[in-house]
């Protein structure tokens, strides 16, 4: 696969995702706005482009290079296991997965991550928008930490392509403002992530905020503690205690957050 069609394949995901979300969100939406909905997609989106073209400048061809060459070298740890196709996807998909957690994890404990990733945080409201909201410094750290998972285990771009659509829908589901009925919500948060668990994760309040940081899977935050279940739903405020002001929550204020007054 080319740049381009790489490029093309991951805008087609994160877009389609957002379409469909987009339009659940509107035909049974979980909550109401708090703050108008257009203002915050504004910032949103744009935040989305410009990190998505940096990104793509900066990573896209790295990545694909390193695939094509973990899978002509056959380098790596799956290669030296030996795994049938269906085992390396699943190892792959997994392994991946986990190590998102612990980077979801160290974000919020490391206080020079944290300034990153507050301003995903930051979202007075959450829905699919908030999915793609963050700064390219965290995303830039996590692509090269990326990278580095991808030579080590030598992931190749079928399993690389595969995880990605995967994390992308995934995060988009969990951060959409859909209603979901909650018998569908329990039998989902089994082995994976649904809104009503994520909700909590986005919750102002700090010893709820640092909870709940899988994304495709939920079995990790089961198996380490961090899983936390017992939150009334429909109290839970979205956002950071010192940031309500939507005005200063706009695209330059969000370039700009990591390099402010550290706050939780």
């Amino acid at each position: 696969m080319t740049l381009e069609q790489a490029a093309l394949a991951r805008a087609g995901f994160v877009w389609g995702g957002f379409a469909l979300f987009l339009g659940l969100e509107l035909l049974a939406p979980y909550r109401p706005s708090t703050v108008p909905k257009a203002s915050r997609w504004i910032t949103n989106i744009s935040l989305t482009v410009l990190n998505g073209a940096v990104l793509n400048l900066l990573f896209t061809g790295a990545i694909l290079a390193t695939t094509a060459y973990v899978t002509r070298e056959q380098q790596g740890l799956l290669y030296l296991w030996g795994l049938p196709g269906w085992a390396r996807m699943v190892v792959a998909v997994v392994f991946l997965d986990f190590m998102l957690y612990v980077w979801h994890l160290l974000n919020h404990e490391m206080p020079l991550l944290w300034r990153f990733h507050r301003v995903h945080h930051s979202d007075i409201d959450m829905d699919v928008s908030t999915a793609t909201r963050f700064h390219l410094g965290e995303l830039a750290i996590s692509a090269g930490i990326k990278l580095a998972l991808v030579y080590l285990l030598g992931v190749r771009f079928v399993e690389l392509l595969v995880f990605e659509t995967l994390l992308v829908l995934s995060a988009q589901l969990q951060h959409s403002s859909v209603r979901v009925p909650w018998a569908l919500e329990r039998v989902w948060w089994l082995l994976f992530v649904p809104p009503s668990m994520h909700r909590i994760h986005h919750s102002v309040i700090i010893r709820e905020r640092n909870t709940n940081y899988g994304t495709i899977f939920s079995l990790w935050d089961r198996i380490l503690g961090t899983l936390r279940t017992d939150v009334d739903q429909a109290r839970i405020r979205i956002g950071m205690g010192a940031y309500r002001d939507p005005a200063r929550l706009r695209l330059a204020h969000l370039l700009a957050l990591p390099f402010t007054r550290p706050v939780r």
